[in-house]
């Protein structure tokens, strides 16, 4: 069993998408990212083809090392057009189809058939949202079973949302792969889960906050446990957005939005918000007051780190006069996915 180095779950958006572009060969060469599909409630079978293009079109050029495309929004009514909408970038490109235990038997079915199609294999994503329930090993054994040993396949242990409030996360996590390893001949493992934290206007009071890395602490704990599966384990999280963002169907044409935003920095231990402005007289020196104070942080890995990193000291040290380079949350959103995907490389072994 081997694989990447890190797999972040990114949404098929163009901001995911331009961040990724932007990495550096060697970093972006260790990256298998999931790109997640948004919701398209509503959307009619015969539209979604369009639809599906529009967001994993962006997605397969830049996907020139693979990685893994999934709906896992997709309606009932939609099983049988996105299976073979996403089944075109898994034949003709490089992106491998996902499928999982809770998914409906049409939705295995068609991930499974493309996979035998498209020759590079399935990944079996697997969530563990809470406490691990030993009736997911059978589901997963009864999945594997239909999908028949000829196609390679890929765990991807999914624990989500890792807050303050799942302390044992890295004990689930282990009575899952305990449970799941023996399963299968798996091509490669990866641990997923945790992100920045959803952020709201009562955290930034102060102008910043600090959070905890769980994902990175649970990682750890699973890789010192001897466990033969361990050192073969792959990274994964959701990057610079909670679990949640993925969910939120696309909205065109909306305006507005809060009157602030962040900037996002990543260390060994914490995430790091600060507060930014969207609008208002204040907003150029409060914005590059935030990058200023990132870059001023111990932690600040340098300007030379990686793309993210020049980007915050060129905003920290632009003129007060002009708002040019202090970016929107576009370009925060950019920026943050740039630091953390390079420091997370970085810092796994091999990195």
């Amino acid at each position: 069993m081997s694989g990447p180095l890190y797999v972040p779950v990114l949404p098929a958006r163009p901001h995911a998408v331009g961040a990724f572009r932007r990495l550096w060969p060697d970093v972006r060469a260790a990256i298998r990212p999931l790109w997640n599909l948004p919701p398209l409630p509503g959307a009619a079978p015969e539209t979604l083809t369009m639809m599906v293009g529009k967001y994993v079109d962006p997605v397969s050029a830049v996907s020139r090392h693979g990685g893994w495309v999934d709906a896992p929004f997709g309606e009932d009514a939609q099983t049988a057009a996105l299976a073979e909408a996403l089944s075109v970038y898994c034949e003709l490109g490089l992106l491998r189809p996902v499928t999982g235990p809770e998914r409906t038997k049409a939705q295995q079915l068609a991930a499974v058939e493309t996979a035998r199609r498209c020759l590079r294999g399935l990944g079996v994503r697997v969530r563990v949202t809470g406490e691990w329930d030993g009736r997911h090993g059978d589901d997963v054994r009864d999945l594997l079973a239909r999908t028949g040993p000829e196609v390679p396949v890929d765990l991807l242990l999914d624990m989500g949302a890792l807050l303050a409030d799942r302390p044992d996360a890295g004990k689930e996590a282990l009575r899952a792969l305990d449970a799941l390893t023996p399963l299968a001949v798996w091509r490669s493992a990866v641990l997923l889960g945790g992100a920045f934290p959803r952020v709201t206007s009562d955290m930034l009071e102060a102008g910043w906050c600090q959070e905890p890395r769980e994902e990175w602490r649970m990682w750890h704990e699973v890789h010192v446990t001897g466990r033969a599966y361990a050192p073969l384990l792959g990274y994964g999280d959701y990057g610079v957005q909670p679990p949640g963002a993925l969910a939120q169907a696309p909205a065109p044409g909306r305006k507005g939005g809060p009157p602030w935003g962040v900037l996002r920095y990543t260390t060994d231990s914490s995430y790091l918000l600060f507060k930014t402005l969207t609008r208002g007289p204040d907003r150029i020196a409060v914005n590059r007051g935030a990058a200023r104070r990132i870059i001023e942080l111990p932690e600040f890995r340098g300007a030379g780190a990686g793309q993210g990193e020049e980007w915050l000291s060129d905003c920290a040290q632009g003129p007060l006069s002009t708002g040019e380079g202090v970016g929107g949350p576009t370009e925060w959103l950019r920026a943050g996915n740039l630091q953390h995907m390079t420091y997370v490389v970085r810092s796994l072994p091999g990195g």
